[in-house]
């Protein structure tokens, strides 16, 4: 076939569709039929129309990871697909995600002109404490919606109702139910089951879910379609509120509108520490995993192997914050006492995104329980993360390399596996930039990490990208070169 110039193709594409106007009043029947004969992407908003690199996503759920991917193929950045992993992760992971629950993420965009001036920020949603009196079951306040709505406001590109719906249609439709899922499931059957809104959720009809089994959350769906339609704010100052302060009474876990309306993200500067030719950010606090982690790098940049080491001194880093406050890279410096005895730690999860233009977020998520308080607010379908006043907050712990010179994206860590959390983004993120390879040797157990890596730099070296979960995990690590 010959070549077309693109003017000629426009204008033999015009003259075809004048043609077909007279005949039937469209063009949509000819634009389609020129498309393939002639070549051109599908539109913003349709998978495929980014062709080649696109970038990658990771996350300990496959499904989730998938969603991410996809929407990358229809021109999201790194951004968008954060907020639509993280929505995403609420309906197909709820142990461990949820709209009941929280977080926080790291986000990155290279250039000086960039929204950060090319230096990674830290957008900080941690659930905290309600106050409210009464209730057997105390909850946190839900801060994930509002968190992932600052991440994709100030980052995003897509319209934020884009990157709500391929949750609402799992949640609408159903979703097999992974092995991420099932093992959590495994661990809290017995007093989840206690709550007859979970058990319609996660025991349909008595039986447990088992892994593959459909799970169909209606109730779900219609709060993601409502946040859809009518905004996240309706969540926290609407008529969401109203239904989530109502609705926390009956679960047992007191949530009030006021507590709701000033419950808002924080966008924080990470902890950020040389690394030869680069810069390393972790979380701040109050996501202070980020710190543990920080500590647990510093020793293993200098002994690779000194991974026991390395966890008693992240672990002894969060104990004298959490006690005593101050400033992380002071305690990053200090001599410190070994950690006394903390409790155990909640289960997290961490999810990962980068583009073609090296935008990258990574991120960790909670809901300071697995399952939270384990009781759903009735009619809406998510559970209730538990009060960190309760129990010993978790971990949450994510790291993100990066080069001021160049300004270029490395690499990015996200870590979980409650006390080893710290460790496991820390290790990851040595292993990673000591050998090029994302993830070449997985944290010591408990730890999980995910990890995403440019070892010439993104947006510069395509090529040298990859992506890697942990093995050992259920997730799921995916791109396109």
């Amino acid at each position: 076939m010959p070549l077309v110039s693109r003017t000629a193709r426009a204008r033999l594409a015009r003259g075809a569709c004048a043609a077909l106007l007279l005949a039937t009043g469209g063009c949509d029947t000819i634009n389609s039929l020129t498309k393939p004969i002639f070549g051109g992407a599908p539109p913003v908003g349709q998978v495929g129309h980014v062709t080649g690199f696109l970038g990658g996503v990771v996350a300990d759920e496959p499904r989730a990871a998938l969603v991410g991917r996809t929407v990358l193929s229809e021109g999201a950045n790194a951004a968008d697909a954060a907020t639509a992993v993280g929505f995403a992760l609420a309906v197909t992971l709820p142990s461990r995600a949820g709209l009941g629950g929280g977080g926080a993420c790291l986000a990155y965009s290279p250039g000086k002109d960039s929204i950060n001036g090319g230096v990674p920020e830290a957008i900080v949603f941690v659930p905290p404490a309600s106050e409210a009196a009464g209730g057997d079951r105390p909850a946190a306040l839900p801060t994930l919606a509002r968190g992932l709505f600052a991440l994709q406001a100030r980052y995003g590109r897509r319209p934020f109702d884009a990157m709500v719906t391929p949750a609402e249609q799992l949640a609408r439709f159903g979703v097999q139910a992974s092995r991420a899922l099932v093992r959590d499931l495994d661990v809290v059957a017995r007093p989840l089951m206690a709550d007859p809104n979970a058990a319609a959720v996660f025991a349909p009809g008595g039986q447990m879910l088992t892994e593959g089994a459909r799970l169909i959350q209606p109730d779900l769906g219609a709060t993601l379609a409502q946040l859809r339609v009518a905004g996240v704010g309706d969540m926290y100052i609407g008529a969401l509120a109203r239904r989530v302060a109502d609705g926390s009474r009956l679960a047992g876990g007191p949530i009030t509108v006021d507590q709701l309306r000033t419950t808002l993200p924080r966008v924080l500067p990470p902890v950020t520490i040389p690394s030869g030719r680069d810069e390393i950010s972790f979380l701040p606090p109050p996501a202070d995993g980020g710190v543990a982690a920080a500590a647990a790098y510093q020793v293993l940049a200098r002994t690779p192997s000194a991974a026991v080491e390395a966890e008693a001194r992240s672990l002894a880093v969060l104990a004298q914050l959490r006690q005593a406050g101050g400033d992380p890279l002071a305690m990053l410096r200090a001599e410190l006492p070994p950690a006394g005895g903390m409790g155990p730690f909640p289960a997290s999860t961490t999810f990962a995104t980068l583009d073609r233009d090296g935008n990258a977020v990574v991120c960790a998520l909670t809901m300071n329980n697995l399952f939270g308080t384990g009781r759903m607010v009735p009619g809406m379908g998510f559970l209730l993360a538990a009060s960190p006043a309760r129990i010993t907050p978790p971990m949450l712990a994510a790291a993100l390399a990066w080069n001021e010179h160049i300004q270029g994206f490395r690499a990015e860590t996200g870590g979980s596996g409650q006390e080893a959390a710290g460790l496991a983004a820390g290790f990851a993120m040595a292993a990673t930039l000591q050998t090029n390879q994302p993830l070449p040797v997985p944290p010591p157990d408990p730890g999980r990490a995910n990890v995403i890596a440019c070892s010439r730099y993104l947006p510069d070296a395509k090529g040298s990208c990859g992506w890697a979960t942990d093995p050992r995990g259920s997730g799921l690590a995916v791109g396109a070169e």
